[in-house]
């Protein structure tokens, strides 16, 4: 079932929602801190998440920006989506402390693209493998599982790219057969109303898939 996997949900910064979706029973909630982002938190929303961690999505920010953000949000894990390097991991993981889990995006289409992993491995604790578009995340549309078959490395990670409503049927016939670090999905668009705002009755339909 869907409910073995860990469930992170992006994007999201209505107050209202964010109740909505925290009590659907997932298992992390990402916000977006990337001004470029059509749901990107451009304040404090009136509620956030008490039983679910709080996840800090960044492009490019400055460890000062990130440590700024993780105090005002509290955030439990970073999310980074940008060109960040490995020495930039170093630097923010000496001053954030290994309290902050860290998680490194990558943009996947091909087998090769799973190269650039290499040089993260043991810097952070997640990779998020998403499907390459125009936009940094959230384009919505899925990249070829398969290429995952070719990743040998230790750091476990997040599967997304455009999963949906209509994928639960596919994501539980594949579980066994995922990479076996796959420890969770990414669900964001193809879930949404509006940007930013989740509807909570496809998120429950597929959640409760096969239960």
């Amino acid at each position: 079932m869907i409910t073995q996997m860990k469930v992170k949900v992006c994007g999201m910064r209505d107050a209202e929602n964010i109740r909505e979706v925290e009590a659907s029973g997932i298992d992390m909630m990402g916000f977006i801190f990337y001004p470029k982002s059509p749901r990107y938190v451009s304040e404090r929303p009136a509620y956030l998440p008490q039983k679910c961690k709080r996840v800090g999505v960044f492009v490019d920010a400055t460890v000062d920006a990130i440590r700024q953000h993780i105090a005002d949000y509290r955030l439990d894990i970073i999310q980074l989506h940008g060109h960040e390097s490995p020495d930039f991991i170093r630097s923010l993981r000496s001053l954030c402390g290994d309290s902050i889990a860290i998680i490194k995006a990558f943009n996947i289409a091909t087998k090769e693209d799973l190269d650039a992993t290499a040089p993260y491995a043991g810097l952070v604790d997640y990779f998020l493998f998403d499907t390459k578009g125009p936009s940094v995340g959230g384009n919505g549309e899925k990249f070829d599982w398969s290429v995952l078959d070719a990743y040998n490395g230790d750091t476990p990670f997040l599967l997304s790219g455009g999963i949906g409503p209509d994928d639960a049927e596919t994501l539980n016939s594949q579980l066994s057969t995922l990479n076996s670090h796959c420890i969770g999905i990414d669900l964001n668009s193809r879930f949404e109303i509006e940007p930013g705002n989740k509807d909570i009755v496809k998120l429950k339909t597929f959640l409760n898939y096969g239960k």
